[in-house]
């Protein structure tokens, strides 16, 4: 038995429960992980004021849109790589890691390049004003990380493919490294030595105050944050880049994968570029929200900025969740298994029903204490009270896009991004921001109107997803080797497959 053979087994025969969650707790640790960048950029950065935090909140969209670019196509390879895993394809499977490696390198370098130079540009389109202190920052800030993209989409690359084969422990050992470096270099890299609260916590304000504060460095502001995080992502891409060529996990790259195929490449850019749409929708989504919320004030940008952050972190098991749906049922639709791919979503839905019915039932209770952990200083009462509202409006529709997100990830498991990528525009064009733009602008509703327009948009969003996951049009979209999509003929359930939960 070979070791695609041997892979594919753990997610295709049996109970479905224990395999689902085991895939998805180290995928749950890996994003939280993955926002405790932000948390602590946002943390530390908060010690500045809130025109920082407002800088930052500008600034995260914008390179959302552009870093979803190329995010779409690292999501095909984990497609492209579970199917051909599902199916005991074993040589498919390092070609399509290889190409995908290579063709989003290439599509990094040319996002960083159109990234740094419209950033000033693309920052006064969502509602800074030039010239300004929150407009220089938000420029400093979103330059570096462009700078650095390469660093952020490689190690998703790496977490991506390894994802397809079945292994999310070591991107998840990676990461907290990478993140353990940060949360170091951030306090320091932005305020520097003297005055510093991290050594005061920690006990050792004598030597920030004496022998570090000697060297002269009081801290580069957001330009710090920036640096921080790119240098720290760094190291995670370049240990997972060795790990993949060294086939210390599985998946083995040699030189024969990287020369590019344009077939391969084809199929990546078939499947990865409605993803790409898909998640540039959600970003510019919110980069037109940001534009909105900023009609209200900059102290309602920092709030809808510490909101979102915050409802990111508390998302983390159902993304994690998702993304685990999407490698078990494209495991299962590569090995022909479309009842037990469709089982595996209403699995998941159901137990992240229940938990975010009590998280959002925390999150209304606690509202202020929880926006003003991130805010201190001149303006953070007006934040702390936008923020309030935000969380308490949209807290109680997390339940209902546990389900959307569930869905999702079987399409996208299946490789129907078009109808993933469909659902995205109606969700977030045909109403989320037409809805916002309506009652902030016509109905003069400030900041409330715009809560109320992204929560209504999650119930819209999956309402449509339920209707098409009913159809069961998407377990027809199974990409084969060839690149066409064919349905895998519905197997008659064994004993085996007829396994509980």
């Amino acid at each position: 038995m070979t070791a695609t053979s041997e892979q594919a087994e753990r997610f295709t025969e049996g109970g479905l429960l224990w395999p689902l969650l085991t895939l998805a707790a180290p995928l749950v640790a890996t994003q939280l992980l993955q926002t405790l960048y932000n948390v602590a950029d946002t943390f530390w950065v908060g010690r500045l004021g809130s025109d920082a935090v407002s800088a930052l909140s500008f600034s995260w969209p914008i390179v959302f849109l552009l870093v979803s670019v190329g995010g779409g196509m690292t999501a095909a390879g984990t497609i492209l790589v579970s199917q051909n895993t599902g199916a005991e394809k074993d040589g498919r499977v390092s070609h399509v890691a290889g190409q995908t490696l290579v063709f989003v390198t290439g599509l990094s370098v040319a996002i960083s390049v159109v990234g740094y130079l419209v950033a000033p540009s693309l920052l006064a389109l969502v509602g800074t004003t030039p010239g300004t202190a929150i407009h220089e920052m938000a420029v400093t800030y979103t330059r570096y990380v462009f700078l650095g993209l390469w660093f952020m989409l490689g190690f998703f690359v790496f977490q991506a493919l390894l994802r397809g084969w079945g292994d999310t422990k070591t991107p998840m050992y990676l990461m907290v490294g990478s993140v353990a470096l940060n949360v170091v270099v951030d306090p320091v890299a932005i305020l520097g030595f003297a005055d510093n609260p991290l050594f005061a916590w920690l006990g050792l304000e004598w030597l920030a105050a004496d022998a570090l504060a000697a060297t002269g460095f009081t801290g580069l502001g957001v330009e710090g944050a920036a640096i921080a995080t790119v240098g720290s992502r760094g190291l995670a891409a370049a240990v997972g880049l060795w790990l993949l060529f060294s086939g210390r996990v599985g998946i083995e790259l040699s030189a024969a994968d990287l020369r590019p195929e344009l077939a391969t490449v084809r199929r990546i850019v078939d499947v990865g570029a409605p993803l790409s749409v898909e998640q540039s929708t959600q970003a510019l989504s919110v980069a037109v929200m940001t534009a909105l919320v900023a009609l209200v004030g900059s102290d309602a940008v920092a709030a809808y900025g510490v909101g979102s952050r915050f409802t990111s972190l508390v998302w983390l098991p159902m993304v994690g969740m998702g993304m685990a749906v999407e490698t078990v049922v494209g495991q299962n639709l590569g090995a022909g298994k479309r009842g037990r791919a469709r089982r595996t979503v209403l699995l998941a839905s159901a137990i992240l029903v229940a938990a975010f019915l009590a998280a959002a039932a925390l999150t209304v209770a606690f509202a202020p204490a929880i926006v003003g952990v991130f805010v201190t200083g001149e303006g953070a009462a007006a934040v702390v009270g936008y923020g309030t509202d935000f969380l308490r409006i949209v807290a109680p529709t997390w339940a209902v896009m546990a389900g959307f997100h569930m869905m999702n990830g079987a399409f996208h498991g299946a490789g129907s991004t078009r109808l993933s990528m469909a659902l995205g525009l109606l969700a977030m064009w045909g109403f989320r921001a037409v809805a916002a733009a309506v009652l902030v602008v016509g109905l003069d509703m400030g900041a409330l109107g715009a809560w109320y327009g992204i929560a209504a948009s999650n119930v819209v969003a999956t309402v449509a997803a339920a209707v098409f996951f009913l159809r069961g049009r998407w377990l027809e979209d199974v990409v084969t080797e060839d690149g066409e999509s064919a349905a895998a003929a519905e197997e008659s359930p064994t004993d085996e497959d007829a396994v509980g939960v």
